[in-house]
């Protein structure tokens, strides 16, 4: 039995994103497979107990409520030092952005085993000396680990050939989800104001990296050009200003619906599975686990056109690039491949099974333990 600990996510249950969701997946699985886990989670979170379905969960201080960006260095720096003072195997560090500087105060003798996660410095609201902060963070985590974890084969290749480090190429996980019938799908809808079919869907942090902008004045342009074009519903805080600006630019009317933050899992199926276009603009990163969940649901992907969503979806997608072709295709109202939704399905149950994901992480995890 190993006693592993999870760092990195704002916690468990999931109430953020992708890190949060597999920190929660993972977690329960190893317990289920007979360890011991430690999940650190902010103080901000709103879970308080001290468990979860058999994790340990332990609250660390968080200011970033009225530090900003700086409280997350002070939130992995409180977590790598109570993890100090316990016993555990092995670490799984998730990102480095804010806890790279915290490497040399990580326990000694444990190994460390970082998920990379995607281009940090990539993004495009990093510039100057943010932008050269996180390239610095990247290559001290990928030196100062035992072992790395690419969530795509694009992150892999950059790894190999930008440090000379291999590293384990796992994606997150996902389980196929058979069709919810439609009388059912528009009973759940029907408080929502929404119709099976009658509206597209985004389902992301509002961040400008996931092409928020573009999508909404792709729509824009689409219901300018056909009135009747079914609205835009977006699922996500805004917890920003980037994300307060587009609400004030492109408010709630009859083509856009703003949702706010939904963490509930049936509701998000039931959105999923309801929609007409689902819209994946994730620029940055690896394999996306929304993405993932959308290919799971049989939903029609219009994806931003980029290696990392590329390599996931193939050809059984459209793809855009900016606003204005998006906004033409969007208004012609095209017809879809009848082939493409049970084509997703097939791909998550074969190459994205919980159990062969969590499965590849255990293996991982019990090689840093026991090297020998």
């Amino acid at each position: 039995m190993m006693h592993i600990a999870i760092l990195g996510s704002r916690g468990i249950p999931n109430q953020y994103g992708g890190f949060e969701q597999f920190a929660q997946q993972l977690a329960v699985y190893l317990v289920q497979q007979g360890h011991r886990v430690t999940v650190y989670n902010s103080s901000l979170h709103p879970y308080r107990d001290s468990n979860y379905q058999g994790v340990q969960i332990v609250r660390c201080y968080d200011p970033e409520n009225y530090l900003g960006t700086a409280g997350q260095f002070i939130y992995d720096l409180v977590g790598i030092l109570h993890a100090r003072r316990q016993s555990y195997d092995v670490l799984l560090q998730l990102g480095y952005t804010s806890s790279a500087l915290w490497y040399p105060l990580h326990p000694s003798g444990v190994p460390v085993v970082t998920n990379m996660d995607g281009l940090e410095w990539r993004r495009s609201k990093y510039r100057g000396m943010v932008r050269r902060f996180l390239l610095w963070s990247e290559a001290r985590a990928a030196h100062r680990s035992q072992a790395l974890v690419a969530d795509s084969k694009g992150i892999a290749q950059y790894l190999q050939e930008t440090y000379g480090l291999d590293s384990t190429f796992i994606p997150y996980a996902a389980l196929p989800v058979d069709p919810i019938p439609t009388e059912k799908l528009a009973q759940a809808l029907e408080p929502m104001g929404l119709v099976p079919g009658g509206y597209d869907l985004l389902i992301a942090r509002m961040e400008p990296d996931n092409h928020i902008h573009t999508l909404l004045q792709a729509h824009a342009h689409a219901a300018g050009l056909r009135p009747s074009l079914p609205p835009l519903v977006l699922v996500g805080r805004p917890a920003n200003a980037f994300a307060r600006g587009l609400q004030a630019r492109h408010p709630n009317g009859p083509h856009v619906r703003w949702l706010g933050g939904i963490y509930e899992q049936d509701t998000l199926e039931i959105l999923r599975q309801g929609c007409r276009h689902y819209f994946h603009g994730h620029s940055v990163g690896g394999t996306n686990p929304s993405l993932l969940e959308a290919m799971a649901s049989g939903c029609r992907i219009v994806a931003h056109n980029n290696e990392f969503n590329r390599s996931v979806l193939g050809e059984e997608a459209v793809y855009f690039d900016e606003a204005a072709s998006l906004g033409r295709y969007l208004a012609d109202n095209n017809p879809w491949p009848a082939s493409w939704p049970a084509k997703h399905r097939q791909t998550v149950a074969e190459q994205y099974s919980p159990e062969r994901i969590m499965g590849a992480y255990l293996h991982l995890l019990q090689q840093c333990a026991n090297p020998s």
